[in-house]
């Protein structure tokens, strides 16, 4: 079954490749976003230090969020759902691969917008503190890809899933933003991985919750 989602997420990351459609719409939000908050910031009250983890968060959610949606759209623009769910492949490894896809996306945004950061903000930041950011990153982009996930093929068929999608995923983005933003404000402010172990325990519970939930949701969504 890994194999097969491999081959899965391998396909759309091809795919989107190609296109570079919904990567390079991301990349330029995010980036128009930082933007946006730095000059918008008033440096006589909020130090560049304090709005970084807040700035990070919101501009790779979001863009990450734009990505989502393109999960499923290729195989309804095509019709080539109905090939998949006809060939010999467990439901779960649609949604595995699907969900490596959408994951590997939001992850390469992050892996972009945090250089941004660090030099629209003019941050300083240790070797400690980008390992523990990227291990926050992580963590959080996991359980937010698997909703994203479930979603993304609930609203497939639908012709305002762009709009719909956004909706239902954010109820679902307050766990990851808080602890995330809060995580990394400490690791920014020089405290050591150890001082943010309880929200790192609540993301790793997160994803938890929705990787396990998606693959018992999944099969049955993509049945009916």
């Amino acid at each position: 079954m890994i194999r097969l989602a491999l081959t899965i997420a391998t396909k759309d990351l091809r795919a989107e490749l190609r296109s570079r459609t919904a990567l390079v719409t991301a990349l330029a939000f995010a980036a128009l976003v930082l933007v946006l908050f730095e000059f918008a910031r008033d440096p006589t009250r909020l130090t560049a230090a304090l709005l970084a983890p807040s700035a990070v968060w919101i501009t790779g959610t979001f863009a990450a969020t734009l990505t989502l949606g393109r999960a499923f759209s290729t195989e309804q623009d095509h019709h080539a759902m109905d090939g998949l769910l006809l060939a010999p492949v467990p439901r779960e490894a649609i949604f595995i691969g699907k969900w490596l896809g959408a994951l590997a996306f939001a992850l390469a945004i992050d892996v972009l917008i945090v250089p941004l950061a660090v030099l629209f903000f003019n941050l300083r930041m240790t070797a400690e503190a980008l390992a523990g950011i990227a291990l926050v990153l992580v963590l959080a982009k996991v359980g937010f890809t698997a909703v994203g996930t479930v979603f993304s093929a609930l609203v497939a068929k639908l012709r305002s899933k762009e709009l719909l999608l956004p909706l239902l995923v954010l109820p679902f983005l307050v766990p990851p933003l808080i602890g995330g933003v809060q995580a990394t404000a400490r690791l920014l402010d020089g405290q050591p991985l150890s001082d943010v172990s309880g929200w790192l325990r609540l993301l790793l519970a997160y994803d938890l919750v929705f990787v396990v939930g998606g693959l018992l949701v999944f099969p049955r969504l993509l049945d009916e």
